[in-house]
């Protein structure tokens, strides 16, 4: 703990000596572009707009891999993926919802 307040005043003081304060950060502003896509109409639709639009776009997601060999398979590993490796808030109660949606519309 004291080797962690050590660090943060060194870094402090360091911004202090290179003139940098709060005040001068300003904040960036995006401008993203308009949707084209939307999600196909189907079961389990809401799971993914409930779950998936808190990272993804539904154009993020119809640029994903289709064909007979990325069906439930893949859309439970990509959904497992995303909970396990990128922390998304999941409930188990949806992932077999998503993976149904997606499987049956991509």
């Amino acid at each position: 703990m004291n080797r962690s307040i050590v660090l943060a005043a060194a870094l402090l003081s360091t911004l202090a000596a290179a003139g940098f304060t709060a005040a001068q950060a300003k904040p960036v502003k995006y401008k993203l572009p308009e949707e084209t896509a939307t999600f196909k109409p189907g079961t389990n639709r809401e799971a993914v707009m409930n779950n998936c639009t808190a990272c993804h776009s539904a154009d993020y997601i119809q640029t994903q891999p289709r064909g007979p060999k990325f069906k439930k398979d893949f859309w439970q590993a990509e959904v497992t993926k995303m909970i396990k490796v990128y922390g998304a808030p999941i409930d188990d109660a949806d992932v077999g919802k998503i993976v149904e949606y997606l499987t049956e519309n991509y």
